[in-house]
């Protein structure tokens, strides 16, 4: 019984790092990279995205909920799991190793900027280019934000080649091969538009390099 309840809670906790986190991910880094157009850009894309009919109902449902459950879970996973780095050093146990790292980092970066952003919006502040600009401007919170991104692609996208193999769509070594490169390939892509748009932030001329 108790093998079938940790079955349901790991395929569950991987279903919703896929859906809807993950498509909760994209979407808000399409949504930033409306910077790289101008503060005029996001601030109408920003906007629209707080328009929308239901927002807290669809916020709570499909964001927190989900999200809560994934990084809980998800830190039961990464402090009973055993890494065999030091042992084998296969490539797969050391996606395994930083994908329980970024894990942890991310639960504390997303606290952070749900506090920054969310909270404050909630307070009244009004999320908009120049509130991210002058978060960035500070050097520490540069390089703590594109850490942020850099370890939300990449457990994303790690996760997604997880989910794959646990939800039985890749069963032969060859099938695990082509999401491994394909996996990749997302994490490099949606990199680069995390990464582009905060630079976006601090100098619209060094996103467009």
């Amino acid at each position: 019984m108790a093998g079938n309840r940790e079955f349901f809670n790991r395929r569950l906790h991987s279903l919703l790092g896929v859906i809807p986190v993950g498509i909760f991910l994209i979407q808000h880094l399409i949504v930033n990279h409306f910077a790289v157009y101008g503060a005029s850009s996001f601030n109408q894309a920003a906007h629209f995205m707080e328009g929308l009919p239901f927002r807290y109902a669809l916020e709570l449902l499909i964001i927190f909920i989900p999200l809560l459950y994934h990084a809980i879970y998800g830190l039961y996973i990464a402090f009973q799991g055993k890494s065999n780095t030091r042992r084998y050093g296969y490539f797969r146990n050391w996606m395994f190793l930083l994908q329980r790292i970024t894990g942890v980092f991310l639960l504390i970066f997303i606290a952070w900027h749900v506090w920054e952003t969310r909270i404050q919006a909630a307070l009244g502040v009004e999320v908009n280019y120049d509130m991210m600009a002058d978060i960035l401007s500070s050097p520490f919170m540069l390089v703590f934000y594109i850490a942020g991104v850099v370890a939300a692609t990449f457990h994303f996208s790690n996760g997604l080649w997880s989910f794959l193999v646990s939800w039985g769509i890749t069963i032969t070594p060859r099938s695990q091969k082509i999401a491994t490169y394909a996996t990749i390939g997302v994490f490099v892509i949606l990199t680069f538009i995390g990464v582009r748009a905060i630079f976006a932030f601090i100098n619209p001329e060094l996103a467009n390099i």
